[in-house]
């Protein structure tokens, strides 16, 4: 087994070691989500904590890690008599990006449960993490059913098989350590706040901070267990440090003054539910034990704002995580203020402190805040367009910066759209647009299971094995089933596509003030492509040319980003935009076979530059219709001379039109618009 990095090595990244450390010291925090860039000690710093928690001890032969002292009534592999165990070091598990739900909860035998009535359970990676820790990384990536099951572990602090009415149910209780990068995505706000804590980590600018960064790197490359073997001390003093404040924890006193501090803090930020004051509350407690006091201060209070209340503020996808010190400190003034005036027992709100964990001794630290490296973290104006004619008043396509080009208009208000979806039966990552088959979802039909069996379809399998029980020579109650008798359940559910967004950006969209209007639109389909779990692509034209502005990526935030600073101006280059977006969906086809696109063509239809220009833009329609693209066209004209021109064009694409008006969901024409392909599939 490699030496892992010493936790005490690592540089800075005071937030991160102090999220980590107060849920060695109190796993009742809740876990721990890091954010933050690639190479910034994510994957490192979780590593290396697993070194300093302390053995645990567990029954011999137990797989569900029972406490000797305390044994688990209900473990599967019990009932076990309370005495003495073995000890053994607390374990790190990884949760990877595609694991199965068998993978995570455990699997059961089918066959043998209906044959033979026994629950043969095979433990799945909650059980092997009970008592130890559960690390996640790229959380954001991993299938929301997948989330929801190991947030509801954490929770609970037990897992539940449930298999065609048979069940077993095992102790899972855990620290729960996610990191993500925010660039290739976020996690729903239902999912981030069942997270205790988070924070956000980021690499130092400053060169010093940087320079000791590589150098303990090198060291530690050079000479693993050398390294480790120079920080000891180091780690045996954290070690001793949080085992001391684990037997502190019972005896801090939470006092009516914070509580009450607590509780104003979490109503002034408007945080959502009562979770965030529980998590505070058990935060700050836990801030206290590993400062070795009996009771919490003001300093706790605030230090457990900062870890566990940004993330719950966020309204949607585009809201940056973050938390208004002033605004912080001035709620805990004002509460502490209410508190002296009505006579509480309130500690002193000006205690010391203690939330800083140690920075780790040693003739190397310096503090400061980047990674120590990790294998997966180190790679750490226009005028009036007419069809066929150059833009009135634009002329030739603008040099950047310069006096033709228009600058960003900021997006209307976003709005509840129609749900724009792919036709057709897919099969790509599970998301909420479009119809697929799915390991999740309303049972369709049975099959012959290929490879393990998943999903029982109990009547199909019964009316397999019936025909064969008197040749089987069955005598008694049981049914005699074997395993080409079992049935895999088909069910459908939903599924995330690409959506590609195709953006007119020339000086005819802004020259009649229509792009704030239009930004808004794609705003408000990004926010529900952020919903059902899509990957976004942003393609704009404008001036000569197009450009991919976004590839595609599940970080819908960052398109937005993208469409709030795109300037307008210029030609109307509309076929260059659909070739362009041709060749990014021939790319993602390649990479990402299974997850079907869906185009979205934001345009009045006009194009110019060329010759018939029009005729060329109906030309690379033509082409995404030729290979099944769905498509849907946003129709930006508008006035009362209206040229039919977007009408047109999603035609060509083989698909259906939509004004900026119809795509409002609560619009007369209806709730759900089913965009169709070439052929209109069923």
């Amino acid at each position: 087994m490699s030496t892992p990095y010493p936790f005490t090595a690592i540089v800075g990244q005071d937030d991160l070691r102090l999220g980590l450390l107060l849920n060695a010291v109190s796993p009742a925090v809740g876990g721990v989500l890091v954010r933050g860039e690639k190479g910034t000690a994510k994957s490192t710093a979780v590593r290396a904590l697993a070194a300093l928690m302390p053995e645990v001890a567990v029954v011999a032969g137990c797989r569900f890690s029972c406490d000797p002292g305390t044994p688990d009534p209900a473990c599967p592999d019990g009932p076990h008599e309370a005495g003495t165990g073995v000890s053994r070091a607390a374990r790190t598990v990884e949760l990877p990006v595609g694991a199965s739900e068998d993978r995570l909860v455990g699997a059961l035998d089918i066959e043998r449960a209906l044959s033979e009535g026994v629950k043969a359970f095979e433990p799945g990676l909650l059980a092997d993490a009970h008592r130890g820790i559960l690390y996640v990384d790229e959380v954001n990536l991993l299938h929301d059913h997948l989330v929801d099951l190991l947030l509801d572990a954490a929770a609970m602090g037990a897992s539940y098989v449930e298999r065609e009415g048979v069940s077993v149910r095992h102790a899972a209780r855990f620290l729960l350590v996610g990191t993500m990068n925010p660039e290739e995505g976020e996690l729903r706000p239902q999912l981030l706040d069942r997270f205790g804590l988070t924070v956000e980590v980021a690499a130092s600018r400053e060169t010093d901070l940087r320079v000791e960064v590589v150098r303990r790197r090198l060291a530690y490359d050079d000479d693993p267990a050398g390294f480790a073997a120079r920080w000891a001390d180091e780690e045996a003093a954290l070690r001793a440090r949080i085992v001391s404040a684990r037997a502190l924890l019972p005896r801090v006193v939470l006092g009516d003054g914070v509580l009450r501090q607590i509780a104003a803090t979490c109503a002034a930020f408007e945080v959502d539910g009562m979770r965030a004051d529980i998590v505070m509350a058990r935060t700050a407690t836990a801030l206290a034990a590993w400062a070795g006091r009996e009771e919490v201060v003001s300093d706790d209070v605030r230090q457990a704002a900062l870890l566990a209340l940004p993330h719950r503020r966020r309204r949607n996808p585009f809201d940056a995580p973050g938390l208004d010190e002033d605004k912080l400190d001035q709620t805990l003034e004002d509460a502490a203020d209410a508190a002296d005036e009505q006579g509480d027992d309130d500690p002193d709100p000006d205690g010391p402190g203690g939330g800083v964990p140690p920075q780790g001794g040693g003739p190397e630290s310096d503090g400061g805040g980047s990674d120590a490296g990790g294998s997966d973290d180190a790679d750490a104006g226009g005028g009036t367009d007419a069809p066929g004619r150059e833009d009135t008043g634009s002329g030739d396509a603008p040099a950047p910066g310069s006096g033709g080009e228009q600058q960003p208009v900021r997006a209307g208000e976003p709005f509840r759209t129609k749900v724009l979806s792919v036709p057709g039966l897919g099969e790509g990552a599970a998301g909420r647009r479009s119809r697929a088959r799915t390991e999740h979802g309303r049972t369709t039909g049975s099959r012959r299971p290929e490879g393990a069996l998943t999903k029982l379809h109990l009547a199909a399998t019964v009316q397999a094995a019936a025909p064969h029980q008197r040749a089987r020579g069955r005598s008694g109650r049981g049914l005699v089933v074997r395993r080409d008798d079992l049935r895999q359940a088909t069910r459908e559910g939903r599924e995330g596509n690409l959506v590609l967004f195709v953006v007119d950006a020339s000086g005819s969209m802004a020259a009649r003030q229509r792009m704030s209007a239009v930004k808004g639109a794609v705003m408000s389909l990004l926010l529900d492509a952020y919903q059902r779990r899509d990957k976004v692509g942003l393609v704009t034209f404008r001036g000569k040319d197009a450009e991919v502005a976004l590839p595609p990526t599940s970080s819908v935030d960052a398109a937005a980003a993208r469409l709030e600073s795109l300037p307008t101006g210029g030609r109307t280059p509309l076929a260059a935009g659909l070739l362009r977006a041709h060749d990014v969906l021939r790319v993602e086809r390649l990479r990402d076979p299974s997850r079907r696109p869906l185009l979205v063509v934001v345009t009045d239809g006009r194009a110019t530059g060329g010759v018939d220009p029009v005729a060329l833009a109906g030309r690379a329609g033509r082409l995404h219709a030729s290979e099944g693209t769905a498509s849907v066209v946003v129709d930006c004209e508008s006035g009362f001379v209206r040229l039919g021109l977007a009408a047109q064009l999603a035609r060509d694409l083989g698909g259906d039109a939509v004004t900026l008006d119809e795509l409002r969901a609560d619009s007369i024409a209806g709730l759900v618009k089913d965009i169709t392909a070439a052929g209109r599939a069923a």
